[in-house]
């Protein structure tokens, strides 16, 4: 693993607990925001404005009461920090990654927010920046397009002196069966790992590869790069398990979305401070000690 440089380093500090664990609030999401969003005419009638609030509402009521939240450039960011909605104490990290995916010859491919670039990173304030890609390592080479992107990005931001966290989603071709594709998903989130150590990744965001031992294996391909396990949409309780058997094995932290928030926003907006207070708030805390609790065991 490429070392971290210093500036790196108090990013990190910054996105981690007071014990050295990774935990974002990931909250960049637009339209799997949308979709579990309470709204009566569905949800193509919720405005950017409707977006925007429910966004500051996850500042205001989760996040300032954790290290770090994840949020887009398209909706939430600068407002959050022009409004005095984020907390001084908690790190912002800026997602570049444009919604949606193209697909060419069966494989998926991202794309950055028109006019989101390292630079701009700073310029709102961010301590850290986060890109998406998609890969399959059976499909794509180091030097593919998305090895190409990757390392591409990288530089741009180790130049301008931001982290950036690469998030790599693996996925289901759509000629695979369901069966074939379980099969080989722990090889190829661990794959994910190292390919994106060898493009220059210092900080990885990855899911879950299934079980203690594929954790160790992704571990050591990360080769010491810090790897943080996302949520990928499960409830809560099977998603504190999944971290705590990461960390347990070799994982540094969580970025954790919808096992948070979901069921706070799916609500009237006039009960979302309730609820985020007194249902997603405590599981933040909860997520916090277990992450903190398996690294001290290390």
């Amino acid at each position: 693993m490429r070392e971290l440089n210093t500036t790196e380093r108090r990013a990190l500090a910054r996105i981690s607990t007071a014990a050295g664990g990774m935990l974002i609030v990931a909250a960049d999401q637009r339209n799997s925001m949308k979709a579990v969003m309470n709204a009566p005419d569905g949800a193509d009638s919720i405005t950017v404005e409707g977006l925007r609030a429910a966004k500051a509402d996850l500042v205001t009521h989760l996040a300032n009461h954790g290290p770090a939240i994840l949020l887009d450039p398209e909706v939430a960011v600068p407002q959050v920090i022009d409004d005095d909605v984020l907390d001084r104490d908690t790190a912002l990290v800026v997602g570049m990654d444009a919604s949606g995916y193209e697909t060419v010859d069966g494989l998926r491919f991202t794309r950055l927010v028109d006019g989101v670039t390292a630079r701009k990173i700073r310029e709102v304030g961010g301590d850290a920046a986060k890109m998406l890609y998609y890969l399959r390592t059976d499909q794509q080479s180091l030097d593919s397009r998305v090895g190409d992107e990757i390392r591409k990005l990288i530089q741009e931001c180790e130049a301008e002196g931001v982290l950036v966290i690469i998030e790599i989603l693996v996925y289901q071709l759509p000629d695979e069966s369901d069966e074939d594709y379980a099969r080989i998903f722990p090889r190829l989130v661990e794959e994910a790992a190292k390919f994106s150590v060898d493009c220059g990744a210092k900080v990885l965001k990855l899911q879950y590869p299934g079980s203690e031992e594929a954790c160790k294996a992704v571990t050591e391909a990360a080769g010491g790069a810090p790897w943080a396990v996302l949520s990928a949409g499960v409830d809560h309780e099977t998603f504190i398990e999944q971290v705590r058997i990461a960390v347990s094995n070799g994982a540094s932290g969580a970025m954790a979305g919808r096992s948070l928030w979901k069921d706070s926003l799916s609500v009237d907006p006039a009960d979302r401070e309730s609820l985020l207070a007194t249902r997603a708030r405590p599981r933040l805390a909860e997520l916090s000690a277990v992450i903190d609790e398996a690294l001290g065991q290390r």
